[in-house]
């Protein structure tokens, strides 16, 4: 699996250990508003999310830790969907929301992708009221091609979307 060195970022593959740092997230419900997993309600269901999380060729997963103090601040992915489009995203902690880090980390993982595989499609999602995410997706280049909507892995919530992709 890839390591990759952006500016302020280190994006590297998450492990166990990280559990503790990833709840300071996951844990949030400011975080989890618009995300499609639910707040987890303690550092044991981290470590169960973590179990889960595998890189493969058309899947890759990351932790987002700042260099400046080696925090684990975020997660994230890009993968391959069966429409031929990459499709990346991401979460951070609150505390690091509006600095930049989203836009930072998705274009690494966007440079990975497009130097193993060339000029790839790629699209992501997010909820329609969430103007932050959405101005992350357009700063990575992609274009508003039209709504849909998601919803979380328990069926509790609900969400219409903005869906973009590249040119």
């Amino acid at each position: 699996m890839a390591t990759i060195t952006t500016d302020r970022l280190i994006l590297r593959p998450l492990t166990l250990d990280d559990a503790d740092a990833a709840f300071e997230w996951t844990g949030d419900e400011r975080v989890a508003e618009y995300m499609i997993y639910s707040t987890h309600e303690s550092v044991e269901t981290t470590k169960e999310w973590l179990r889960t999380v595998k890189s493969t060729d058309t899947q890759f997963e990351f932790g987002f830790v700042r260099r400046s103090d080696n925090k684990l601040i975020g997660s994230g992915g890009i993968r391959l969907h069966d429409d031929g489009f990459w499709e990346f995203g991401y979460n951070f902690r609150y505390d690091c929301w509006g600095m930049g880090y989203a836009t930072e980390a998705s274009l690494a993982m966007i440079e990975l992708v497009r130097s193993r595989y060339g000029n790839v499609k790629l699209k992501a999602e997010c909820a329609a009221e969430n103007t932050a995410s959405a101005h992350v997706i357009e700063k990575c280049g992609l274009h508003f091609v039209g709504y849909g909507e998601y919803s979380s892995y328990d069926g509790k919530k609900k969400f219409k979307s903005k869906k973009y992709e590249s040119r």
